[in-house]
């Protein structure tokens, strides 16, 4: 998931800085790949419901237990509205979105160029915000990883905590 929303999140900057014939190998790689994290991400959620992760150190101060639920919430809701958004955008467009040679998916609002250009501007500016949530998780990670060490950060890698702490 990480590896496909940072190539969306790119392939978007590429996309929004080109003018050239790019532009369009870009939006053909960008719409399916967008769909395909939707898919994931509803597969990803389901399984953290079933499978909640394991607790938080207790040691972790109060404010930054908040501040990784807040994060996580974001990152979830982010997966699951860039996506739709994107759809959306492109049906009041209307652009199809193309996944694979013929397979389309079909438009989700009617055509309004006033609504494309609002769910365009929402669609960049939330993808600032999640360009900045990935950041402060990355960063969060690695305060946990080379700082606090209280393994929290081995819980993103496959496998989970074994439940030892960091030496």
């Amino acid at each position: 998931m990480a590896a496909l929303i940072l190539t969306m999140l790119f392939v978007g900057v590429g996309m929004v800085s080109s003018t050239s014939e790019r532009y369009r190998y870009l939006l053909a790689l960008h719409r399916p790949l967008g769909m395909a994290i939707l898919i994931l991400a509803v597969v990803r959620l389901t399984n953290r419901l079933l499978n909640p992760p394991p607790p938080l150190p207790a040691s972790l101060p109060q404010l930054q237990q908040i501040a990784a639920a807040v994060s996580h919430i974001l990152l979830y809701g982010l997966m699951f509205v860039m996506p739709l958004l994107g759809w959306a955008m492109l049906s009041a467009a209307p652009y199809p979105i193309v996944l694979l040679g013929s397979l389309r998916l079909p438009a989700i609002l009617s055509p309004d160029p006033v609504l494309y250009a609002s769910l365009r501007a929402l669609h960049t500016d939330f993808a600032l915000l999640f360009n900045a949530v990935i950041l402060v998780h990355l960063g969060a990670a690695l305060m946990h990883a080379w700082i606090r060490r209280d393994g929290v950060s081995r819980s993103m890698l496959p496998g989970g905590m074994d439940g030892s702490e960091d030496t």
